[in-house]
């Protein structure tokens, strides 16, 4: 068991991080509300309850991204695995008991993985809070840093991971015992698109999603619950994203490689987003959701210091001493925005290496038909370009939309709010995306230059 489960390793880190990403923000939950009861001017219980609700989406928000990246990944892992399945399928395995043991994998590495990230999370926050009571950053009273809510985080996380090995290993029940004789086996474009029941559930929810966006910002307007409205619909909406990117992502992904120019790498590279369409969308799909994620971030802490400052000057009185509590408040921001781009990253890397590992057979053929390493490494550059540009580009827009959008559901009600338009910090997007195209250069030619090592017969022949 030991051996299956080192394939999950990608996994166990993503529920690790999860982990921590929970613990650090109870934790740190528990220290902001500790200072704000003892604060003269915030007694107010809008504030407290902003906190919690601030915590409660962060930590959804945290939960779902680590359930997308392990779906992804079991997804990719699965389809590497096709012929190893098909074999199993073969001797007598039934479909139903390999995709419960892929869970019951799931759930193990989900539940190691929690325990392990909430104690160095809780490890962290208690240094943290140490430093900052001995350099007189924050007083030094009890903050209640250990506390029986710290158990959420670990069964959240295990759950997720548990039922995210098992939305991913649905792939499970499409193989077939005569696929164990055959190449790796990807559905094709016609028949991506003959789906139904898939297809309409994701522009379903792609609606509604967008429906209850919309709806919590304008009751964020009277009320701080409009954020909870507003959350559910930011993950439907991108729920749908997710479910519907093997239809929309490989024609934005060929229409980026036709740019790149008419090299027989660069028109490989750009028929081959189409020609698989749903391996270019987990691949592209991994890197939309770390873009995504840190822009939200990113853009929800920009508008919450701007929402902040623009009630100061209008009412001085009442926000003339938040100084310390916005400063808090913002690192607490910059945590959660370290530890999304820590699991969004992961998981992109990950999935992009896997993707070139599992294509040595398709590489081989490649290379049986003439064309040379440095073509194939080009052909693989090329693709890592592509995917880059067309993640990047979707990611920032989604992650300015749900940034703002949640920003706005949860502070449009407080006094001094209002509407208001986005705040974009470009300095730090720009950053991010730099950071992402270096990330996806990385993660895709090192495995490409591994399997474009052995010998064209040889790759042909791996299994």
């Amino acid at each position: 068991m030991i051996q299956r489960l080192r394939q999950y390793g990608s996994t166990f880190l993503v529920a690790a991080l999860s982990g921590a990403f929970g613990a650090v923000l109870v934790q740190g939950t528990s220290v902001l509300t500790t200072l704000i009861a003892g604060d003269s001017i915030s007694e107010r219980a809008s504030v407290q309850v902003a906190l919690g609700l601030v915590s409660l989406v962060f930590f959804g928000i945290a939960i779902f991204v680590g359930g997308l990246v392990t779906t992804n990944t079991v997804s990719t892992v699965i389809a590497g695995r096709t012929r190893e399945l098909a074999l199993f399928r073969l001797i007598g395995s039934s479909a139903a008991r390999l995709r419960t043991q892929i869970a019951v994998d799931g759930l193990v590495v989900g539940c190691v993985g929690a325990v392990a990230g909430t104690v160095l999370g809780s490890a962290a926050a208690a240094g943290s809070v140490a430093i900052g009571v001995a350099t007189g950053a924050i007083p030094d009273v009890v903050y209640g840093l250990v506390t029986p809510t710290l158990a959420a985080p670990i069964v959240a996380v295990a759950l997720v991971t548990w039922l995210a090995a098992w939305v991913g290993s649905r792939r499970v029940l499409d193989v077939t015992p005569i696929q164990a004789a055959a190449a790796s086996v990807e559905p094709t474009r016609e028949q991506t698109r003959q789906r139904p029941l898939r297809n309409g559930s994701a522009f379903a929810l792609i609606g509604i999603g967008v429906l209850l966006l919309a709806a919590g910002v304008v009751l964020g307007l009277v009320s701080m619950l409009g954020v909870l409205v507003g959350m559910l619909g930011g993950i439907l909406s991108f729920t749908g994203i997710v479910l519907a990117a093997p239809l929309f992502m490989p024609p934005l992904l060929r229409g980026v490689g036709r740019l790149l120019g008419r090299s027989p790498a660069a028109r490989i590279a750009a028929a081959n987003a189409v020609r698989h369409p749903e391996r270019s969308a987990r691949t592209t799909i991994g890197l939309v959701i770390g873009v995504t994620l840190v822009t939200m971030f990113a853009v929800a802490a920009q508008n919450y210091y701007d929402f902040i400052q623009r009630s100061r000057e209008a009412y001085p009185a009442d926000y003339g001493d938040s100084d310390q509590i916005l400063a808090l408040t913002i690192g607490v921001f910059a945590v959660l925005f370290g530890f999304s781009a820590l699991i969004a990253a992961v998981g992109m890397v990950n999935n992009l290496s896997l993707s070139v590992l599992q294509r040595r057979r398709e590489l081989g053929l490649l290379r049986a038909l003439g064309f040379t390493k440095v073509q194939v490494r080009a052909m693989i550059l090329a693709e890592s370009v592509q995917m880059t540009v067309a993640a990047v580009g979707f990611g920032l827009v989604l992650g300015i939309v749900y940034g703002w959008a949640g920003s706005q559901a949860l502070l449009g009600s407080i006094l001094g709010g209002g509407f208001a338009l986005p705040s974009v910090p470009w300095l730090v997007l720009g950053a991010a995306a730099i950071a992402a195209a270096v990330l996806a250069a990385s993660a895709s030619i090192a495995p490409a230059q591994r399997a474009t090592r052995i010998s064209p017969v040889s790759a042909l022949a791996v299994d």
